[in-house]
């Protein structure tokens, strides 16, 4: 007989319930339900709708009623969080990591507290959108808020909140914050007696593989169904995405392939010095207590909003239909740094790299599939810059990445990373995050043994694809161009 989970992923784009059924040998996907996400902006300040998000995933539920599924787990993005009040109702919706309330407030928090010294007790990024630096302009701006809020929770934590009544801080989400100890796996007390904040309204860390709890009894029968389990499942969705990786070894590099692009490998043993600061790699924590080393860099965030910004003009094109038009393009004719700030906020992508361009001496873009070339082209040469680094921490091989996530859908990006970072790459399986999500469960319900045991099954799945490097491509001079460019894109101010 076999066994089936629901997984709830909620990326930044868009959100699925996907029914996940075990065998004993594979694990079949089947989607629910699927919706987007989409975050408004009110008084100047952009929000997640959390009302909507909710009411999608009940629906998700509702559809699931059918099938005979045992838990469920729920993964989101990182850094954002809700507030619960005294009164033990939340307080609004949650701010969207990209709204410009934290802009400018590294200066704030380093005069507080000095950046390589917020770094090495934390192994965190430095990035403005992490936790405790939206806490701190939450701070600046109101500074009585935390006499009102009884709880922080993170974006999976709140939504297990709504669906169980418990409140809990799952590790991986809470290593994503800039306030834990990840040595330890423990709330950094230093950090929030520096920057004033109250760790009592943070709740108790869970590793991921607890259960949290059943669904609430009036939330049961609202949907129909019976009370079911709440495992807390890597609430980070990056971590549940590594969980996914079908390596044939412990040691391994990946890619996860999103809004965001992460870059990394898997440890036990966090690393935490000025090197890893300097070349911006964070630690976070994964299932099992593992140590993931990760350069964050922008993804398909580029792609997307150029997507929305052609849709808004009357061109609503399909990704396939961009990677199309990018793939009929002359390549690495122009070059962007994907992670350049004015490519970090929602508007006219379009306009932004053609000013990019302009500003470094290059050709503009004049269609839409030499905009999308570019983009495609500079991702995958970012890639190049971050593998390097990545090597030169670990002393990695880098004879294979592993690339997993919807973006591996657009296979002219699988291929460029393999032609530019001149290595086999291992393009699978496309829903990583759901498929980590459901393995971790299916270990909590002690249907399969461990990590290892769920990264076999995983492997024999889904096959994935392989794509191995071009011969005739001058990739050193392409790169060599590249890094000129945006080298002096940046001497320009």
């Amino acid at each position: 007989m076999g066994k089936n989970v629901l997984a709830i992923d909620l990326g930044a784009s868009n959100g699925r319930v996907m029914l996940c059924k075990f065998d004993g040998n594979k694990i079949l996907l089947e989607e629910i339900h699927r919706f987007d996400n989409n975050p408004f902006e009110k008084d100047g300040t952009l929000y997640w709708d959390i009302d909507s998000l909710f009411e999608e995933i009940k629906i998700g539920l509702k559809k699931a009623g059918p099938y005979q599924y045992e838990s469920m787990g729920i993964d989101t993005w990182g850094v954002d969080f809700g507030l619960i009040g005294k009164n033990g109702k939340l307080l609004g919706n949650p701010v969207h990591y990209r709204d410009k309330r934290t802009t400018g407030v590294l200066d704030k928090a380093f005069s507080i507290m000095p950046r390589e010294e917020l770094f090495l007790k934390t192994g965190t990024q430095i990035m403005e959108i992490n936790t405790l630096f939206q806490l701190l302009a939450l701070k600046n701006n109101n500074p009585d808020i935390f006499e009102n809020v009884e709880n922080a929770l993170f974006m999976p934590d709140l939504f297990a909140w709504l669906l169980t009544g418990e409140r809990n801080s799952e590790l991986s989400i809470a290593s994503t914050s800039q306030m834990l100890d990840i040595n330890n796996k423990i709330w950094n007390d230093e950090i929030f007696e520096a920057f004033g904040m109250p760790k009592n309204i943070f709740p108790p860390l869970i590793k991921s593989g607890a259960c949290i709890g059943e669904l609430l009894p009036h939330l049961a029968d609202e949907l129909g169904t019976q009370p079911k389990k709440v495992i807390a499942v890597c609430g980070h969705d990056t971590a549940c995405a590594v969980m996914s990786v079908p390596a044939d070894s412990e040691d391994f590099i990946f890619i996860s392939c999103g809004t965001w692009s992460l870059i990394g490998t898997e440890t036990y043993e966090p690393k935490i010095d000025k090197g890893i600061l300097e070349k911006a790699f964070t630690n976070e924590i994964g299932y099992n207590s593992s140590i993931e080393i990760i350069g964050n860099l922008t993804g398909l965030w580029l792609i997307q909003e150029a997507r929305r910004y052609y849709k808004s003009i009357g061109s609503n094109y399909s990704y396939s239909e961009m990677e199309k038009m990018a793939s009929n393009e002359e390549p690495f004719t122009r070059f962007i740094d994907t992670d350049a700030p004015e490519f970090s906020v929602s508007g006219n992508i379009p306009e932004a790299v053609n000013k990019y361009l302009s500003a470094s001496g290059q050709p503009l873009a004049n269609s839409p599939g030499e905009i999308i070339r570019c983009i495609y082209d500079s991702l995958a040469l970012k890639y190049k810059v971050k593998l390097a680094q990545l090597n030169s921490i670990k002393a990695k091989a880098g004879d294979t990445i592993y690339m997993v996530g919807g973006g591996i859908q657009a296979e002219l990006l699988c291929k460029l990373a393999s032609d530019i970072c001149s290595c086999r790459v291992v393009a699978g399986p496309i829903e990583a995050t759901s498929l980590g999500n459901a393995a971790i469960q299916l270990i909590a319900l002690g249907y399969i043994k461990d990590m290892q045991e769920a990264r076999a099954i995983i492997k024999s799945s889904f096959q994935p694809k392989e794509f191995f490097p071009s011969t005739d491509i001058n990739v050193e001079g392409i790169y060599k161009k590249y890094i000129n460019t945006i080298s002096e894109k940046s001497s320009v101010k």
